[in-house]
């Protein structure tokens, strides 16, 4: 089965869109230096959002796509940062793999712990993330909060956190760029990010839905 052929779309037409907005995201990035499954991950990245300039902002730790898939055979759970991910992440694809997409940030004992600690929910969220085993061999989803992505990475240097993946994406002007390139400077743990300013949870949930795909089309 090729990657191109798994899909969310259930008609023909609806296919048929797809496939020719892959082929002309193909035709219009031109020549890129990703491997061909991180290709997949970019140009779904890039039909997310019709913004080629993620053909350069993306990169990939050396180890990143073949741990994705590692974890997602084995039905690793996904913490997101926002609901928004978890509502945009495709129910029957997750199902098939058994995993299961989990975010605390409005919970009130988040809340609660923010306000006492004075740090963000982000934060607070991903330290009971890890409380509940959620982070240990799971993959970190992240598209808009640079404190949740910056706690992730204070715990695997301090604490010996170990996530499968971590896909950190925030978007934004106050230390995404910095949150990503802290990520990106971790040999011990996989990663896929997008340099600068730019990011966003609907990068995230393009590039997992492209994990996903890759999983499938092999299995």
């Amino acid at each position: 089965m090729s990657n191109d052929s798994v899909t969310e779309q259930l008609t023909e037409a609806g296919r048929r869109i797809e496939h020719d907005s892959f082929a002309i995201v193909d035709a219009e990035a031109g020549a890129h230096a990703y491997g061909p499954e991180q290709w997949q991950v970019v140009r779904r990245m890039i039909h997310a959002t019709a913004d080629f300039e993620f053909n350069g902002l993306t990169r990939f730790h050396p180890e990143a796509v073949a741990a994705g898939l590692r974890a997602i055979r084995s039905g690793a759970p996904i913490v997101a940062d926002v609901e928004m991910i978890c509502v945009g992440l495709s129910r029957p694809r997750l199902d098939h793999f058994g995993m299961t997409v989990h975010q605390f940030i409005a919970d009130p004992d988040v809340i609660a712990g923010a306000r006492a600690e004075n740090t963000t929910r982000a934060v607070q969220a991903m330290r009971k993330a890890r409380s509940a085993g959620l982070l240990d061999g799971g993959i970190v989803a992240v598209g808009n909060a640079p404190t949740a992505l910056r706690e992730v990475v204070r715990m695997i240097r301090e604490e010996g956190l170990r996530p499968a993946l971590i896909v950190g994406m925030p978007v934004g002007f106050v230390a995404a760029a910095e949150s990503k390139a802290e990520t990106a400077a971790l040999d011990s743990v996989p990663w896929i990010v997008t340099e600068g300013r730019k990011g966003g949870s609907t990068l995230v949930v393009a590039a997992l839905h492209a994990l996903l795909a890759l999983a499938e089309a092999a299995s």
